[in-house]
């Protein structure tokens, strides 16, 4: 294992993404999926980087009392964000389409948070991509919503998919970031929890 100060932990992800757990995959890490179904309510004062932070945290104190001492679980939390309009995951595929004809021909920003936690460590941190889409047709948003699964998705999109590869015309920042999982400072992250 190329992080040593880990080789005593059992990691647990809690995230239902299948995209946060491929990418994890990509770590070499080997780890356990758990899930919850945690309600996704934040503060209405809370702003920009401050939402996927509480969020991230409020995942992972969920799991904090059923964890064993060996136990270090990973929580992430993201949001998208258009002219101060926080864009979360849509209710409907009317709303994922509203949500798209926003971001078309916009820059907006994503911001995930992750959370690493055990019975006596915790940190949070976060990482921002800005994402420049390219003007998008009604007929380029209906294939999407109509042939993708747009509703477990921030902002109503996943990059990797048909609207990334035919929308996004630049990003500034980490791609794994805008699919939910900010690798590299998962990465760096991961390195400064204490072995056991």
């Amino acid at each position: 294992m190329l992080l040593e100060n880990l080789k005593n932990w059992k990691i647990i992800l809690a995230s239902k993404s299948p995209r946060r757990q491929e990418l994890l995959k990509g770590l070499g890490l080997e780890f356990e999926l758990r899930t919850k179904e945690i309600s996704e309510d934040y503060p209405a004062a809370l702003q920009a980087e401050e939402i996927p932070r509480f969020l991230s945290r409020k995942k992972a104190k969920a799991f904090l009392e059923e964890l064993s001492a060996d136990e270090l679980v990973i929580t992430s939390d993201t949001t998208v964000h258009l002219d101060g309009i926080v864009l979360e995951k849509p209710k409907d595929l009317d709303e994922a389409k509203s949500m798209l004809q926003l971001l078309s021909g916009k820059m907006h920003k994503v911001i995930t948070a992750i959370t690493i936690a055990s019975v006596d460590y915790n940190a949070t941190s976060h990482s921002v991509t800005e994402v420049q889409f390219a003007e998008l047709t009604e007929a380029e948003i209906d294939y999407y919503v109509e042939n993708f699964k747009p509703l477990d998705k921030a902002g109503a999109y996943g990059i990797q998919e048909f609207i990334g590869f035919i929308g996004v015309t630049s990003i500034k920042g980490s791609y794994f970031n805008v699919m939910g999982l900010p690798l590299h400072l998962l990465y760096e992250e991961l390195k400064k929890v204490p072995s056991r």
